[in-house]
């Protein structure tokens, strides 16, 4: 389209300049035939050249006078007269005209030439990468691209990739270890429920005549109930931890990193819903634990806030307890029953408030898993219908 711009600005330009090229030519004629006027009336030497544009000089003719300047010859009476005269279009100007014209043409396309190979073939290839991605090729390593614009961003894609790589090989592996884990608790629940069923057999048989064998074949009923039981919360204890990958690592951090973290992505999103955010001034800390797991704690506590509020308004106070730092998140407008959080932190679990709401169950499960991890915690409690939630991280000693 720029290329077509251009094109079509500098034929213009010709046509224009060409025009009134000839326009301005045509003007020594003009004058010609005043200047022939006058020589009908006067001698050639009494004419005044300085009313013409053109006109330089008039004489007699004499063919085998030698004259450097552009002239023509006119009759005016009964002799011939030269007159010279000069152009007053400048030669050069169209030749200048259409260097200048070709030198941007050129230049464009120059520059068009460095986008298509600098951006445009970069910028392929990611589409490329992406559905590459998406589709789960993995194994595949990124190219390296040089480019100022693209390279630390296929450099950043391609630690995606190695991420993603790593987290399926790690997912594949957990799912071995818990097939594994599963199928050893299966095999060994079968020695206990082997014995209930002899004991089961032999009391529906009337086998046992005597009291003592009776109690002794209910007691090893219970004895083997219990010991299934074991197994059972052991299978649903690795499930529960085996799902999710929550690990951290443990460092020390100021406590207004976190706050700035959560502050610049939460303050443009609030002010969209028009909820006020309220951070309360605080003395800034060194804590302990995983800065960017505690982050994703506050965040999962704040968009819990912002989809089970009434909107109007989310704080975050602060306060010290022993050698702990306490966040809460608190927000207007709450809708769920103070009976219900005891099981708020419980995997899955979902409260009275969620109807036709999206969502897991696993916010504020993985928020206190994670937290744990860190040697902290994380309670909730409901006082004037406001709800809160607030964050134990330890200080750093």
């Amino acid at each position: 389209m720029v290329l077509l711009i251009e094109i079509l600005i500098i034929v213009i330009g010709n046509v224009t300049y060409y025009r009134n090229k000839r326009e301005n030519d045509g003007i020594y004629r003009v004058e010609a035939k005043r200047i022939v006027k006058e020589l009908e009336n006067k001698n050639a030497d009494y004419i005044d050249l300085s009313g013409y544009r053109t006109i330089i000089r008039v004489s007699e003719f004499n063919a085998e006078e030698i004259c450097n300047n552009a002239y023509v010859v006119e009759k005016a009476g009964d002799k011939l007269y030269r007159i010279e005269y000069k152009r007053v279009s400048n030669n050069y100007l169209g030749l200048y005209m259409n260097i200048i014209a070709g030198s941007m043409l050129i230049f464009t396309l120059v520059i068009m030439f460095y986008i298509n190979m600098r951006i445009i073939k970069p910028f392929n290839k990611m589409e490329e990468l992406a559905v590459s991605l998406a589709k789960g090729n993995l194994s595949m390593p990124i190219k390296a691209e040089k480019s100022k614009y693209f390279g630390k961003f296929l450099w950043g894609m391609d630690m995606l990739r190695e991420n993603l790589e790593a987290a399926r090989e790690r997912e594949l592996e957990y799912q071995k270890e818990r097939k594994t884990l599963v199928l050893s608790l299966s095999h060994d629940i079968k020695t206990p429920l082997s014995a209930i069923e002899l004991y089961t057999n032999a009391l529906t048989k009337e086998l046992y005549t005597s009291e003592n064998k009776k109690r002794e074949a209910l007691y090893g009923i219970d004895k083997n109930a219990k010991e299934i039981k074991k197994y059972i919360d052991e299978i649903i204890n690795a499930s529960r931890e085996d799902f999710l990958n929550l690990e951290v690592r443990t460092g020390e951090f100021y406590l207004s990193q976190i706050m700035k973290s959560v502050k610049k992505f939460y303050i443009d999103k609030l002010g969209i819903k028009h909820t006020e955010l309220k951070i309360e001034k605080y003395t800034d800390c060194i804590c302990r634990g995983d800065s960017e797991r505690v982050i994703e704690v506050i965040q999962n506590i704040m968009e819990n806030a912002i989809k089970y509020g009434d909107g109007k308004q989310i704080e975050i106070t602060f306060a010290d307890e022993e050698d702990c730092r306490l966040i809460y998140i608190s927000n207007t407008g709450c809708s769920i029953n103070e009976e219900e959080l005891p099981y708020l932190f419980d995997s899955f679990y979902r409260g009275s408030n969620s109807h036709n709401i999206k969502g897991s169950g696993l916010g504020l499960y993985i928020c206190r898993q994670l937290m744990l991890k860190m040697d902290g915690e994380v309670f909730a409690d409901i006082n004037d219908n406001i709800f809160r939630v607030g964050v134990v991280v330890r200080k750093a000693k």
